[in-house]
């Protein structure tokens, strides 16, 4: 058997982890980017890394396809599909990732199959973020529609402060995604789901009210209730990831679903947690491919 780990740094944590568990398997594996990536019509082989067709992979496991232009994304996704039309197995699949990482196409789901989000407005008519404003109670979080680690979120107190940038973004042909902000004393869950089971849990304390690792946040041990499981295990069926990072605020009241992430990190969780989660995922790799 030989596995893809497809990343852009192959000695990346999150990569090294992934190698380690591979090898302590006894698994093959190769490590290679989208720039390593051709795609053939009219020829035999149609998608070939570094030379090699990519049949010769048993399955593919899918790291942060990084950032791009439209161009370049879509295409991705497209080899991701012609990956999996060649009969590798590969996780997340590209209808997973577009489902999980269009913040609003991934909420609109959720909450369409019964699970709680957070309220939110999405627009691109800045003038409707005087509405939002209203509708909030003067509690607004501005965030990118596409984004993760919680880079370019803005918590808006002012009425005018809130319709500029939503003029400024509007500008610039950026969609204007509206979400009321949830008092959360700093903190909020991440679930880490893998197939059909939560592997491994964590509480994030933030420095502020942003409870993002990467924006200066803690990780605590934190054992999920049956309900929240249940709750994170849904949401990854319903956007299709077979391995997600589910985001939970409030998991002690009223709870919602802040976002599922389809590549998620999880040095953070990984250092409070006595499992380990890379080898999890390739076990549970490995036990896909042979089915």
């Amino acid at each position: 058997m030989e596995v893809g780990v497809l990343t852009r740094n192959e000695f990346s944590w999150c990569s090294l982890q992934l190698k380690q568990a591979l090898n302590l398997r006894s698994c093959r594996f190769t490590c290679f980017s989208f720039n390593d990536l051709t795609a053939y019509v009219g020829f035999e082989n149609s998608i070939r890394f570094k030379g090699r067709p990519i049949e010769k992979l048993d399955a593919v496991i899918v790291r942060p396809i990084g950032r791009g232009s439209l161009e370049e994304i879509i295409f991705r996704m497209d080899l991701l599909r012609a990956i999996e039309n060649s009969g590798v197995y590969v996780v997340n699949k590209a209808e997973a990732i577009e489902k999980a990482v269009d913040k609003y196409l991934s909420l609109f789901l959720l909450e369409k199959a019964g699970l709680p989000v957070p309220r939110t407005i999405v627009t691109e008519n800045p003038r409707i973020s005087l509405e939002a404003f209203k509708k909030f109670n003067s509690r607004v979080v501005l965030k990118p529609i596409f984004g993760s680690r919680g880079f370019g979120i803005t918590r808006v107190r002012s009425r005018q402060t809130l319709y500029r940038l939503a003029a400024v973004l509007s500008y610039y042909r950026h969609v204007v995604y509206m979400q009321e902000y949830i008092p959360h004393s700093r903190e909020d869950v991440r679930a880490f789901v893998v197939g059909d089971s939560v592997v491994a849990s964590m509480r994030r304390v933030g420095a502020s009210w942003r409870t993002n690792i990467a924006q200066g946040g803690k990780s605590e041990p934190y054992k999920l209730s049956e309900e929240l499981k249940e709750t994170a295990l849904k949401a990854c069926r319903v956007l299709g990831c077979e391995v997600a990072g589910v985001d939970i605020l409030n998991p002690s009241g009223e709870y919602c679903i802040n976002e599922v992430n389809s590549q998620p990190d999880w040095r953070g969780l990984q250092n409070v947690s006595e499992v380990n989660i890379a080898g999890e995922i390739v076990d549970y790799v490995i036990s896909k491919v042979k089915r």
